[in-house]
């Protein structure tokens, strides 16, 4: 459906990357994974031909419906919902406000006026043949949330997440043959992103999708296209498909390259030796034409760096932990009502809901930067939080160095202690140099994790960490959380980091009320029938 020849990337004398040959089918859907900066963004922008590579070209097999998520989420902001969607198959909805327009003014004596009603009716015909479109657009907006009397809202009166997800919306209702799809689970809820699923993996033409969700790759993709080392390696089978493969590949290469190295050490050692010695001179010189042959760079097995997270509490828990009683919060509705439940030793919670559901505006009042409107947090007396707000990346701003930043929270902390910590979250040499104001959401999620790290919390408050972070990184955050012996509360949507972590899941409901649940997700999933 879709060929790739000879594509190479290259920005100024940087290749970013070359010699890219690939042919995606019907029936496959690709997950495109690499590490930041491998240029995945990149790749499906020339892909979508929304941008021009250095050299090399993409032929889309003709007649082929392309779709392509936008990112532009206030491009629509004077749209309706409805017409926002319907704007997907523009052809149409173009023919239908025509129509539209030509029905209140136009003359209908006029014989061209007629014509051009016809001629738009057939376009009509065409692309809507069984005259579903409004139908169709209600079910798929109620899919994702939107009751019916919103459909005819303007997209101004959205939020940046919701948003979102009328583009998503827009662009799986053209049902184009071949989708690009770059983190269409961004912004998305627990349920969307199920709902998203089910689409996804009934798509009968050819996908490719970049996500930082494990469980969604694990979910939808039937290959995997791994960008390292400017090329690109394709697998069969999902994300966990390709780690087992990848991680095999890597144990081989590894005994290759070890292999080599000792060799290398040999030869060099050989040649060192008798290259002065007039009788050994001709071993000495075939020696050195093996060595030249040997190239140990072509064993490299990876890219990615995988950061170390590692929580440890400087304080000793006592038993009394965290209690809260008939905790009420309204802004224009309900969000909590009369929410209570204590936090017992050990407990690590996956606080989950829909977006706007209350999550932020708890995890607010449980560090009390928030005032509940009736209610009230008690913390134990030996307990010291540590907090993840949601809003990492607009907090995190400033001219300081990266060190320096996170020297200057409470007592201050040793260079070598902050440096470590840095190298461990991937700021190595002169990147703990780099100004705070100039890293990216993704770094500056990292560092925020470093100050947590370093604060040394015996309780954990997480809202929605895994925003912005790779797919290491979050496996990372993972493994962090589970190890920890402190206590942890995280609002995530990232199904596999609840995974990783949570022994207890607290879901809040839209009516004010809450699910707690002593039990992990799995065992939550099916108690629930989620």
């Amino acid at each position: 459906m879709v060929e790739v020849n000879n594509l190479m990337m290259r920005y100024g004398s940087r290749v970013l990357f070359e010699n890219i040959n690939l042919k995606f089918d019907a029936g496959k859907r690709y997950g495109l994974i690499g590490a930041n900066g491998a240029g995945k963004t990149t790749l499906m922008k020339i892909l979508s031909k929304q941008l021009q590579p250095t050299s090399g070209n993409i032929s889309v097999q003709k007649a082929l419906r392309v779709g392509t998520l936008s990112q532009n989420q206030y491009a629509f902001e004077d749209f309706t919902l409805k017409d926002a969607v319907m704007y997907g198959n523009k052809k149409l909805y173009d023919a239908i406000k025509e129509k539209e327009d030509l029905y209140i003014k136009g003359d209908f004596e006029d014989e061209i006026v007629n014509n051009k009603l016809a001629e738009l009716e057939i376009i009509c015909a065409q692309e809507d043949p069984t005259y579903e479109v409004d139908i169709n657009i209600e079910k798929t907006l109620t899919s994702l949330g939107f009751l019916v009397d919103t459909h005819e809202k303007l997209m101004s009166s959205l939020s940046g997440g919701d948003k979102f997800k009328i583009l998503l919306a827009q662009v799986l209702y053209y049902k184009p043959e071949v989708l690009f799809l770059d983190e269409p689970t961004n912004n998305l809820d627990l349920e969307a992103i199920s709902w998203l699923e089910d689409q996804l993996k009934r798509h009968e033409g050819t996908m490719v999708v970049i996500s930082h969700d494990r469980h969604f790759l694990n979910s939808i993709c039937t290959n995997i296209l791994d960008l390292d080392f400017k090329k690109v390696r394709e697998f069969s089978g999902n994300y966990n498909d390709w780690y087992i493969a990848a991680n095999l590949i890597s144990k081989q290469q590894e005994l290759q390259r070890n292999k080599k190295l000792k060799e290398k050490e040999d030869l060099e050692a050989f040649v060192r030796r008798f290259s002065a010695n007039a009788s050994k001179a001709k071993q000495a010189t075939s020696r050195q034409k093996q060595l030249d042959k040997l190239n140990i760079e072509d064993l490299q097995s990876s890219t990615r760096r995988d950061p170390s997270i590692v929580f440890k509490a400087k304080r000793e828990m006592g038993n009394e932990i965290l209690e809260i009683e008939n905790i009420s919060k309204s802004f224009d509705k309900t969000v909590l009502k009369n929410m209570s439940f204590r936090v017992e030793k050990g407990d690590k919670i996956a606080l989950i809901g829909p977006n706007g559901i209350g999550k932020t505006t708890l995890l607010s009042i449980i560090i009390e930067d928030l005032q509940a409107d009736d209610g009230r947090v008690k913390w134990g007396a030996t307990i010291e939080p540590s907090y993840f707000p949601q809003n990492t990346t607009d907090l995190i701003d400033g001219d300081e160095l990266l060190y320096e930043w996170l020297q200057s929270f409470g007592e201050k902390k040793d260079l070598d202690e902050v440096r470590k910590c840095l190298g461990r979250m991937l700021f190595s040499g002169e990147e703990q140099k780099k100004s705070i104001k100039s890293i990216s959401g993704g770094e500056k999620h990292r560092m925020m994790l470093s100050k947590m790290m370093l604060q040394k919390g015996n309780f954990l408050v997480l809202d929605e960490p895994d925003n912005h972070l790779d797919l290491e990184a979050i496996i990372a955050l993972g493994e962090g959380l589970y190890n920890f012996g402190g206590n942890a509360i995280c609002a995530t949507h990232d199904r596999e980091l609840i995974d990783a972590f949570a022994n207890r899941i607290i879901e809040l409901k839209d009516d004010g009320s809450f699910i707690d649940f002593r039990g992990n997700y799995e065992e939550y999933k099916e108690k629930f029938n989620k």
